[in-house]
């Protein structure tokens, strides 16, 4: 039985190994505008993101995403003065797949997303379902993302990954 589950695991990552031989880099850049509670209190939201692919079965790639994400904080206006809050930033770590249908694809990241913005915060899980147009060159896709922890900051966006 246990030579047969050895055999099972080489064979199994033997089969990924050619899988693996399809790979691609991404970077890339996008704009979200806040919604929900981030809405109030953020006007926009902007970052740099980078993923590495592997493809894992017909028009499926899965791989490891990391980046960049800031909000910028609202001003406001208390009678007495203006009142500026801190941006916030966080550093987003994912896992992430993207399905092609052919020209178009339906992704999704699932992370961590680490507090890096002044002050004290706390990160969340981190998610972000996307739906784009997928070329040899380049991606184009619009999203929505959250940062969830006892609460969550949420964006509506475009971005836009250059594939190397």
């Amino acid at each position: 039985m246990k030579k047969l589950l050895l055999s099972a695991v080489i064979a199994v990552f033997g089969l990924t190994g050619l899988k693996a031989q399809s790979t691609g880099f991404e970077a890339g850049a996008f704009i979200g505008f806040p919604i929900g509670d981030a809405g109030d209190f953020t006007s926009i939201n902007f970052g740099i993101n980078a993923a590495y692919y592997w493809t894992v079965a017909e028009n499926f790639q899965a791989g490891l995403s990391a980046g960049y994400d800031h909000w910028t904080a609202k001003e406001f206006d208390t009678g007495m003065g203006k009142i500026k809050g801190d941006d916030l930033g966080f550093i987003p770590i994912a896992a992430t797949a993207k399905y092609d249908f052919g020209g178009f694809f339906g992704g999704l990241d699932l992370g961590y997303a680490i507090y890096a913005g002044s002050g004290g915060g706390d990160g969340g899980f981190y998610y972000r379902p996307r739906v784009g147009w997928n070329n040899t060159s380049f991606n184009v896709y619009g999203f929505y993302k959250g940062i969830s922890n006892d609460g969550s900051i949420s964006s509506l966006g475009l971005g836009f990954d250059y594939k190397f």
